[in-house]
């Protein structure tokens, strides 16, 4: 492989991070307006929650209102969940879109979004603790997504989850930069994509009782870090082993 002229590494070298720059931009802006948003909502339905629960402190998540307490506050108040969901998934198409403007290639898109996500996911946290002082520690439960059920977890997982795209993203973003792309393939693809649905899984796992107005039962940590574990080995052998099993592969092609 030959080695790029000086001057076009230089204006690589500045390409990304220009980028860089940009995302973080993005991500840090983005965290403060999803923060921002979740202190509004808190003040519409935690007076709401505690007639419901009474028992429960007013800062509280959990349990969850249900369908029909909400229904019984009115009709306002069911078209505003319905706004919130229709957000959440706007803010993922805000996601993609970010990355389809960024990114000039498939492996680019995908780094983009992750590192966006990333640091939307920390510094929302960030924002909550500096806005309203919540959440009091990283392993306080959190609602996560509503979107197709409710996703819950302590706020570490979904903050280790953030923190391994953001990185991912950065290295992806910087091999590309000098025109050495991360050797992703299908089986790497097929084994992240694996790690990524067994963490939501996990997340998920307890929607039924959540929905129902339970309390959150223990975290399932066990499917949670077999996720985590099996896409971040998936995307470490890439780096490390899949451009000599890429090579080996081509020469015995060629033999």
């Amino acid at each position: 492989m030959s080695t790029p002229a000086p001057n076009t590494m230089l204006n690589h070298f500045t390409g990304f991070r220009r980028t860089i720059i940009a995302l973080v931009l993005f991500g840090v802006s983005f965290g403060y307006v999803e923060a921002a948003i979740v202190v509004y909502l808190r003040a519409i339905y935690e007076p709401m929650r505690y007639r419901v629960y009474p028992e429960t402190s007013q800062d509280a998540l959990f349990p969850l209102l249900r369908f029909e307490d909400i229904e019984a506050e009115g009709p306002e108040h069911v078209r505003r969940l319905a706004t919130e969901v229709i957000r959440e998934a706007a803010t993922l198409v805000m996601l993609t879109g970010i990355g389809l403007a960024v990114g000039r290639t498939f492996l680019q898109w995908i780094a983009v979004v992750m590192i966006s996500f990333g640091l939307w996911d920390i510094f929302y946290y960030v924002f909550l603790k500096w806005l309203i002082n919540w959440p009091a520690s990283l392993f306080t439960w959190d609602i996560l997504f509503l979107l197709p059920v409710p996703w819950v977890g302590p706020v570490i997982a979904p903050s280790l989850v953030a923190l391994s795209m953001i990185v991912a993203g950065v290295v992806m973003l910087a091999r590309e930069s000098v025109g050495r792309p991360v050797p992703l393939g299908v089986i790497h693809w097929c084994t992240i994509v694996l790690g990524g649905v067994l963490i939501v899984v996990a997340f998920c796992w307890d929607w039924r009782n959540i929905i129902a107005g339970g309390e959150p039962n223990p975290f399932n940590w066990s499917l949670f870090t077999i996720g985590e574990v099996v896409g971040v080995l998936a995307f470490l052998h890439a780096i490390f082993r899949g451009g000599k099993w890429n090579q080996a592969h081509r020469f015995n092609r060629s033999t």
